[in-house]
């Protein structure tokens, strides 16, 4: 049986520079471009050799993004709801659920 070597994509030369710019601030743009390789294929590499931190999504506000589950969860755990209750929370739209989270968190019990 004869044994196939794989094909290297990336040099240990390569890897070392790419980590060593990438950590310098260097656009992963940029270095894909100056390896000629795609971007997903250096962030695929940087993320192997765990480096790579994925960019953090802001709101238009600039806040941290809060998805609908966590919002409906929060509501559902303040009052004491089903599993099948908070998943029907899920599809109220998500500025009503941060409006009703808002409230809930700033009420004082009765």
């Amino acid at each position: 049986m004869e044994k196939t070597t794989k094909a290297v994509n990336y040099t240990a030369e390569q890897t070392t520079k790419m980590v060593a710019d990438y950590q310098a601030g260097v656009a992963v743009e940029t270095i894909a471009q100056n390896l000629g390789k795609t971007v997903r294929s250096v962030v695929a590499k940087l993320s192997r050799e765990k480096v790579y931190v994925a960019k953090t999504y802001v709101s238009k506000t600039g806040a941290p993004v809060v998805k609908k589950d966590a919002h409906a969860d929060a509501i559902g755990a303040i009052l004491k709801m089903t599993e099948a209750e908070i998943e029907s929370l899920t599809k109220a739209n998500k500025t009503a659920l941060e409006k009703i989270f808002s409230a809930l968190a700033n009420s004082k019990p009765i």
